[in-house]
């Protein structure tokens, strides 16, 4: 990777194969699974932000939040794309108010896509069993059958009557950027080791 001055601008060019290392060594520092002294205390905090967020612009999820067994608040979720996309994140689950683990949110997708968005969601397993499913796997996958709680024209995100039942709810909030339609399909959630 060397990297070559212009010769009538004087401007840094990268070299094609550069910029791939760079890349790279970007998406390996990004899939690191684990937490640096400071960054289960960086997580929480940004958790407690996003609930706080949630719940005063959505009231209809306090009653979620009380009714779930278990929720998992990814705070920060950053997407890019261009032809090749990904997404990943870190966040943490909470059972009864507390964390009890940190888990990653990482996601590849292939098509016509170009942009970035970043956006914050929140899983809310209804069930102990969903809940119990969701920690015992090594590797989680949300599928197609993802129930999301969405939020119409300026209402309130609550439960509806064809997601009341499901045991694993999803809400996408904070969206910002040039990506449209965040969806959690086919993203991967792996515990973070401490």
């Amino acid at each position: 990777m060397t990297p070559t001055t212009g010769k009538k601008s004087g401007n840094m060019q990268i070299s094609r194969r550069g910029f791939l290392a760079l890349s790279g060594a970007g998406v390996l520092a990004a899939c690191d699974n684990s937490l640096n002294s400071q960054g289960a205390a960086q997580i929480d905090a940004r958790a407690d932000a996003a609930m706080q967020f949630l719940h005063q612009n959505y009231p209809g999820t306090v009653d979620l939040t009380d009714k779930a067994a278990g929720i998992l608040i990814m705070p920060l979720v950053t997407e890019a794309g261009f032809g090749v996309g990904g997404a990943y994140g870190r966040g943490a689950l909470r059972v009864g108010g507390a964390t009890v683990d940190y888990y990653a949110a990482a996601q590849g997708s292939f098509g016509l896509q170009i942009g970035a968005q970043q956006y914050a969601h929140v899983l809310f397993f209804m069930t102990p069993q969903a809940l119990q499913e969701f920690r015992n796997s090594p590797g989680w996958e949300a599928g197609a059958d993802l129930k999301y709680v969405y939020q119409n024209e300026g209402e309130t995100a609550s439960a509806t009557t064809t997601t009341e039942l499901a045991p694993v709810q999803a809400i996408i909030f904070g969206q910002a950027g040039l990506l449209l339609g965040a969806t959690l399909k086919g993203t991967k959630y792996t515990r973070i080791i401490p």
